[in-house]
């Protein structure tokens, strides 16, 4: 268990031996949408794999009676009843669950949902998080519409502290890094993805990270121009670029100077980013994860 982990499971801790009262406010979600329950919610449907982890880390997984199917970790989440995706949701299957709260990843896709759930009397909380500095006001803003601001707040500042402990530290030497998430067409992750600040904690360089989006459709000759020191792949990638004529213009993939890391840490911004941070360090010193 890393430090950062520790700290926050300490602060769980002591936020629960404070003995204050929950108490339930007014909440407005990142949707701008009022968020309206009588009493914190007990039976809740996540619909987002980084909310699902969050819900767990806060100590309220035991409400959640369905997920999405893409919420793998923690590794209890696997035992609540799927109720597919999480965009476009199937809201059939998302009612029979009989929530008294619906949680979403803020976007306006989900827009058309929401106001099918107001419909139907079903409360609804959207929460941005698509960047590390987005986990802290997500943790804030499930303690108040689970009534424990005290809990919440608590882990939220012991994830701050850490995160604000990384940035401090400085490196002499980056690693340049092709952070590739697909190769036919190149798909590239850029900076507005919390994966390309993952990358430059961990003392490397996201040689696309002056793109504003997330991700992007580039051209192997714009990547050759770049020329990454090494291409990083997360998960279990299947792609082969290694030994195909297109991609060895890049000096990376000629010479199979791959670093590969693996687990949900890197799938979206959550508590465990000292880790992912940690994991990746390892890999681009050594070269292996």
């Amino acid at each position: 268990m890393s430090f950062g982990l520790k700290a926050l499971l300490l602060a769980a801790a002591l936020a629960l031996a404070c003995g204050e009262r929950p108490e339930l406010a007014t909440v407005v979600d990142h949707a701008g949408h009022p968020v309206r329950l009588a009493s914190p919610p007990e039976r809740i449907v996540s619909l987002s794999p980084s909310l699902t982890e969050l819900l767990f880390a806060l100590g309220w997984g035991e409400r959640l009676v369905g997920r999405t199917r893409w919420s793998a970790y923690p590794p209890e989440a696997q035992a609540i009843p799927s109720v597919g995706d999480g965009l476009d949701p199937n809201l059939e299957i998302v009612t029979a669950r009989r929530p008294d709260l619906v949680v979403f990843y803020h976007t306006p896709a989900n827009a058309a949902a929401i106001a099918r759930l107001d419909d139907l009397g079903i409360a609804s909380l959207s929460v941005r998080l698509d960047q590390l500095d987005d986990v802290d006001p997500a943790v804030r803003l499930l303690g108040r519409v689970m009534g424990d601001s005290v809990r919440a707040d608590s882990i939220a500042d012991a994830f701050q502290r850490e995160l604000d402990r990384m940035r401090r530290r400085s490196f002499d030497v980056r690693v340049g890094a092709l952070l590739l998430a697909w190769d036919a067409p190149p798909i590239v992750i850029g900076g507005g993805s919390f994966l390309s600040e993952i990358v430059h904690l961990a003392g490397g360089r996201n040689v696309f990270a002056d793109l504003r989006q997330p991700s992007a459709t580039v051209s192997i000759e714009a990547i050759a121009v770049r020329a990454p020191d090494v291409v990083l792949l997360v998960e279990e990638s299947d792609l082969a670029v290694a030994g195909r004529p297109e991609w060895e213009t890049i000096t990376a993939v000629r010479e199979g100077r791959f670093v590969r890391v693996h687990g949900s840490e890197f799938s979206w911004p959550s508590l465990r980013a000292g880790q992912a941070v940690a994991k990746l360090a390892k890999a681009l010193s050594t070269g292996s994860p």
